[in-house]
C-alpha cells in the first residue's frame, strides 16, 4: 500500500496495540474499518464510553473531495471536519478506512478528553440514557457497550467527589460502617 501523501510504502506496525499501516516519512496512520476506535480505547479506557463517529450529526459536517487517494481502494479519499475538534479527517467511502496525518490522533485523543469532561459534568443524564440504550442496541457488542456504560458511571463519580466533595462528605457519613 502506498501512503496517501507521498506515495511511500505503508509499514505495518502495532499503534496502541492495534496494527496499523503507517508511513515512515510522514508519519501517517492508515486505520482500517474500526481500528481507530480500537485504539481510543486501547490509549485511554476512560474514553471506552464515547465513540469516535464521525456521522453522528448528518447536518452539520461538511464533506469535501480530498487530494488523496485510498491505499487500498485506489479512490479519492473524502475529507471530513471531526465534530468540533480542528482535526480534518480522511477517509474512504468504499472500506471506511480513515487516513491520520502526523499528530492528529493525539489531537483527537485531547479533543475527546476535553469533550468528555464536559459531558460528564453537564450532560450526565443524557449520556448515562444514551450509553443504557447502547447497552442493549450497540453499534458494538453487548460486552463493550456494558463496558462503556460502567466506566460513565465510574467517571461521574470520580467527578462528583472532586466536584462536590463537601458532599461526599456528608454522603459518606451517612453510609453505615
Amino acid at each position: 500500500m502506498e501512503c496517501p501523501n507521498d506515495k511511500e510504502q505503508l509499514e505495518r506496525a502495532l499503534f496502541h496495540n492495534v496494527e496499523v499501516d503507517y508511513c515512515p516519512k510522514c508519519l501517517g496512520i492508515w486505520f482500517d474499518n474500526d481500528e481507530l476506535r480500537l485504539a481510543k480505547d486501547e490509549k485511554d479506557k476512560n474514553l471506552n464510553w464515547v465513540d469516535f463517529d464521525l456521522w453522528r450529526d448528518k447536518l452539520k459536517f461538511r464533506v469535501s473531495m480530498g487530494n488523496k487517494q485510498c491505499p487500498i481502494c485506489r479512490i479519492g479519499l473524502r475529507e471530513v471536519k471531526y465534530d468540533k475538534s480542528k482535526v480534518k479527517v480522511d477517509f474512504c467511502k468504499m472500506c471506511n478506512g480513515i487516513w491520520l496525518d502526523r499528530g492528529e490522533f493525539k489531537q483527537i485523543i485531547n479533543y475527546l478528553k476535553s469533550k468528555s469532561d464536559y459531558e460528564i459534568l453537564h450532560h450526565y443524564a443524557k449520556n448515562i440514557v444514551l450509553q443504557l440504550w447502547e447497552v442493549f442496541n450497540g453499534p458494538e457488542v453487548f460486552r463493550s457497550e456494558l463496558e462503556d456504560f460502567l466506566t460513565l458511571l465510574k467517571l461521574f463519580n470520580y467527578k462528583f467527589m472532586t466536584q462536590h466533595s463537601h458532599l461526599s462528605m456528608l454522603i459518606e457519613e451517612d453510609l453505615p460502617k
